[in-house]
């Protein structure tokens, strides 16, 4: 059980919640202040003081005063109306963040929602209800205003939800599970779709896979160096604490502790003096990578405990401010900067699956085949690669400096994050299954060279993997074993791992 603050909330703990299905609780001291919070607003609307939100209209009509009857109706209005996305729905673990982080930040008590509210979300997370949330319609500013109001939809016992393999009315698993729908007060509709939560959740699932792939590139690319007979001085301590990045001094020492004992890898001036950069420079790129990723996971963790919504409460109701905490390009960045730091793993990985198959660039069998020309071996799943790799070029383009202005200009600057974090979930999977073929191919290439030479570590990888990809004797869809191969590669997020990458 993990207890929620609006404070403290971890990517280690998202990952327990949203992949082992951990249950929360709330704090107490955090009821305190979402109760203080809930008593300003309902003395604003008693004493018809007019402030954004909870008697005004929104966007370009916050200068419509709402009659204290209509408040009500006011909230129920924004949700039905701004439920607007389009596409294929988020995936359902993205779904179950984004209740997770909504509910954290009203926990912080600037929201002014009512406890059931906080209730219904810890019910919604805990009894593994989640929404059918559209990818599509969200600009990143004012929050995630579309994605946010489907979430919002099934507290009122409307729109969708999973339901297992299936996807049914919420109305429907509400009563079952014994939840009952509320109707939302002022200022709680506006509460719980004006926030970053969609980009932020969506950008924490993409940081625990791309972590993972971030060190599972580690071990694969080990393999590679010893099918290719890599040269092991590259990785020498000495080289990466003269430039002094901390993530490229990690990469190689994890590298040396991988090959350590390998007989396969070769000394410099041994075979050639120097290595492709490809395998020489591998803690320079993967190292560049790290650093990136430390970046964003330092912005995801302050967002995952930030108060992003408008208004905010502060002082017991004595001081509402307007502001634009919703703004997401803080997050939006952060998912540009991950698209490339992700991108790169494959380009790097796609040249190395090159020097695999290619018979002008190693001495092995070409192609990996085991009868060159009559049996194609490896030769299209580089192409494969290459697709993938082509393609996530294309989605690398930032999102976040592209701005369309909305609600009549008043919104006239938005971050486009969600769509940012939304390719930057695309490439992710491209990459698995860039090193997925990497992998492939470089396992293949130490049954050339001889098991029995490889490294400790490297030689457990390669027997657990072969019972699910065998070895390739003759030409088969080589479809099925990456697959199998990219799915072997995820499940090691989904049953468990540390979100904090190893010093060594």
């Amino acid at each position: 059980m993990i207890a929620l603050t609006g404070n403290s909330l971890t990517l280690e703990e998202i990952r327990r919640i949203c992949f082992e299905k951990e249950r929360v609780n709330i704090a107490k001291t955090s009821i305190q202040k979402v109760v203080k919070s809930r008593e300003a607003v309902e003395n604003i609307v008693a004493k018809q003081q007019t402030i954004y939100g909870i008697n005004t209209g929104f966007g370009k009509f916050s200068d419509v005063i709402i009659p204290e009857k209509d408040v009500a109706d006011l909230q129920l209005h924004l949700i039905r109306s701004h439920a607007c996305g389009v596409g294929d729905p988020f995936p359902e673990i993205v779904s179950r963040a984004m209740i997770l982080l909504r509910l954290n930040a009203l926990l912080k008590g600037f929201s002014g929602v009512r406890f059931v509210v906080i209730e219904r979300l810890q019910q919604l997370l805990n009894a593994h209800i989640h929404p059918v949330i559209p990818q599509q319609g969200s600009l990143g500013a004012s929050g995630d205003l579309a994605p946010l109001s489907h979430l919002a939809l099934v507290l009122i016992g409307e729109g969708k939800v999973y339901d297992g393999a299936h996807i049914r009315q919420a109305r429907e698993v509400l009563k079952r599970e014994g939840i009952e729908p509320i109707m939302l007060e002022a200022k709680e509709g506006l509460a719980l779709i004006n926030g970053t939560q969609a980009m932020t959740a969506m950008g924490v699932i993409n940081y625990l896979e791309a972590e993972q792939l971030a060190l599972q590139s580690e071990w694969i690319a080990a393999m590679t160096i010893e099918g290719l007979e890599g040269i092991i001085d590259a990785f020498h301590p000495a080289i990466h604490e003269a430039r002094g990045y901390p993530q490229q001094i990690a990469v190689a020492e994890r590298l040396r502790n991988l090959l350590h004992d390998s007989r396969l890898v070769t000394s410099q001036g041994e075979k050639r003096v120097q290595d492709a950069y490809s395998l020489r420079c591998i803690p320079q790129v993967h190292g560049a990578s790290w650093q990136a990723l430390d970046y964003i996971k330092e912005k995801l963790e302050i967002e995952a405990n930030a108060a992003t919504d408008n208004p905010l409460i502060f002082e017991g109701g004595k001081v509402v401010i307007s502001g634009g905490n919703f703004h997401g390009q803080p997050i939006a960045i952060a998912m540009d900067l991950m698209k490339i730091a992700m991108a790169e793993l494959a380009n790097i990985s796609e040249r190395r699956i090159e020097r695999l198959v290619n018979p002008q660039l190693n001495d092995l069998p070409a192609f990996l085949s085991t009868e060159p020309g009559l049996q194609s071996g490896a030769m299209i799943m580089q192409y494969a690669a290459a697709a993938l790799v082509s393609e996530n070029k294309t989605l690398s383009h930032p999102a976040s400096v592209d701005s369309i202005p909305s609600s009549a200009n008043q919104e006239d600057h938005v971050s486009m994050g969600t769509i940012a974090a939304r390719h930057a979930y695309s490439i992710i999977q491209n990459v698995r299954n860039v090193l997925a073929i990497e992998c492939i191919c470089a396992m293949q290439a130490v049954e050339y060279r001889g098991i029995e030479k490889m490294a400790l570590k490297t030689r457990k990888k390669w027997e657990r993997l072969r019972q699910t990809v065998p070895s390739i004797k003759k030409d088969r869809i080589f479809s099925e074993d990456i697959e199998k191969m990219s799915r072997l590669l995820k499940e090691q997020l989904d049953y468990g791992s540390s979100t904090v990458h190893p010093k060594t």
